[in-house]
C-alpha cells in the first residue's frame, strides 16, 4: 500500500509500553520523511493501545479526532496509593481492602463515577502551569494547582472482581484520566487505589485491531523505499 504523507495519511498504531505519544511521532517522522505529523490524544507511558497519528494535510482532523469517545480496559489496584496515581512509584498509604464487595464498587461507580462528572488531572501529567507540564514542576517538587473540569463517562463496567485488583472497561470524553479515576474511585471507598494497567482499545470506530505495531511500521515504511 502506498501512503500519501504530504497531503495526507492517518496511521493506526499500537503503542507500545514504556513509549511515550511523543516517541512514537518522532519514530514515524523520520520514516515517513514529512514535517508535518502529529497524534490525537496522548497515552502514558506505562499505557498500550491505539494512538490516532495524522501525517500533512490530514493534520489537520487532529481535533475531529481527539474530541471523539475513548474506550480503555483497565485494572485498579486497591489498598493503597501511589503519586502518579500508576505503577510508576512504589505503592503507599497501605489501607484494609478486603472486606469490599463487587456490589459496593458498583454503587460507589453508579453514584460518583458515572454520567458528567468534575476531574482534577493528577499533578503528574502534562497539564500546563505557567508554561509548563505540570509533571516537570511536580518532579522538582514544587506545588502544583490543578483546576478540576467536567468530563463524562459513559461508561465504567467491572468486568472481574478478585480483590485487590479490579478490571474495568470505561468509555469516556477526551481529557479523562483513568488512573485518576482509580485513585478517586479508591477514596470513594476507604481503600486507596492506583491503576495498574491501561489499554486503549477504541477512540471512536477506530479500533486497536486495526492498529499496527511500531515494528510493522517500521517494516512496511522501510519496505516502501520512501
Amino acid at each position: 500500500m502506498e501512503y500519501d504523507f504530504v497531503n495526507g495519511a492517518l496511521l493506526l498504531v499500537d503503542k507500545p509500553l514504556h513509549w511515550t505519544s511523543f516517541d512514537v511521532v518522532a519514530k514515524l517522522r523520520k520514516l515517513c520523511k514529512v514535517k508535518k505529523i502529529g497524534h490525537a490524544g496522548t497515552l502514558d507511558p506505562l499505557a498500550t493501545g491505539l494512538l490516532i497519528v495524522c501525517t500533512g494535510r490530514k493534520t489537520k482532523s487532529i481535533q475531529e479526532y481527539q474530541e471523539l469517545k475513548k474506550t480503555y480496559q483497565a485494572v485498579i489496584t486497591l489498598g493503597a496509593t501511589t503519586p502518579t496515581h500508576d505503577a510508576e512509584f512504589p505503592p503507599q498509604n497501605p489501607q484494609p481492602y478486603q472486606h469490599i464487595t463487587q456490589s459496593q464498587v458498583e454503587e460507589v461507580i453508579q453514584h460518583y463515577f458515572t454520567g458528567d462528572i468534575v476531574q482534577t488531572p493528577p499533578i503528574y501529567s502534562a497539564v500546563k502551569v505557567r508554561g509548563k507540564a505540570a509533571y516537570e514542576l511536580a518532579r522538582k517538587g514544587k506545588t502544583v494547582e490543578l483546576q478540576p473540569r467536567p468530563i463524562h463517562i459513559y461508561r465504567f463496567e467491572v468486568l472481574n472482581f478478585d480483590l485487590p485488583h479490579l478490571s474495568v472497561e470505561i468509555e469516556c470524553s477526551k481529557g479523562t484520566y483513568i488512573r485518576r479515576l482509580a485513585h478517586d474511585l479508591g477514596q470513594q471507598l476507604g481503600t486507596g487505589g492506583y491503576l495498574t494497567y491501561l489499554r486503549r482499545t477504541k477512540i471512536g470506530d477506530f479500533d486497536v485491531s486495526q492498529a499496527k505495531t511500531i515494528q510493522e511500521w517500521i517494516d512496511i515504511l522501510t519496505s516502501s523505499n520512501l
